[in-house]
């Protein structure tokens, strides 16, 4: 490659990561724009392909911290005996579940992850109720059914 190209691709490759680093909203209607136009060779190709990245990632942190607080509501409701707290617990039970079916409707594929994912958010979840209900004997390994469709319809108080 001579020098003059080389410059010129360097000079290309660094204003589309100063628009990407300034105007993170302008870099992706230009983003747009070039693959709707099928300009690829104008595409922040670098950049794009950590923004599809970190979309899977959010997608996957956003999943977890739902159904730890889906598991959280669940141990309270069901070994928590403050009658005045149920209807409020259940409430937050039922509004974490529609945030995952929303999630798993969106991305099926995450179903897998969800089931995977289950006894790590157990623990996370069972840490947090211990401290906030310290004379409540929570049970440590989750007694919750790992299948998905159960975790997100089951009534098991």
């Amino acid at each position: 490659m001579n020098h003059s190209i080389e410059k010129s691709v360097s000079k290309k490759g660094s204003s589309k990561q100063l628009l990407y680093e300034q105007d993170y909203a302008l870099w992706i209607q230009e983003t747009i724009n070039n693959l709707s136009n099928q300009n690829f060779q104008e595409v922040d190709w670098e950049n794009l392909i950590e923004e599809v990245k970190s979309l899977g990632k959010s997608e996957q942190r956003a999943l977890r911290s739902y159904l730890t607080r889906l598991l959280e509501h669940l141990l309270k409701r069901c070994y928590v005996n403050l009658p005045e707290c149920y209807k409020g617990w259940e409430k937050e039970i039922r509004n974490f579940r529609h945030e995952i079916e929303e999630i798993l409707l969106d991305s099926p594929s995450l179903k897998a992850y969800l089931a995977k994912m289950q006894d790590r958010c157990y623990q996370k979840a069972w840490k947090n109720v211990m401290e906030d209900y310290p004379d409540i004997n929570f049970p440590a390994t989750c007694p919750f059914d790992t299948d998905t469709d159960n975790i997100l319809s089951k009534k098991y108080w």
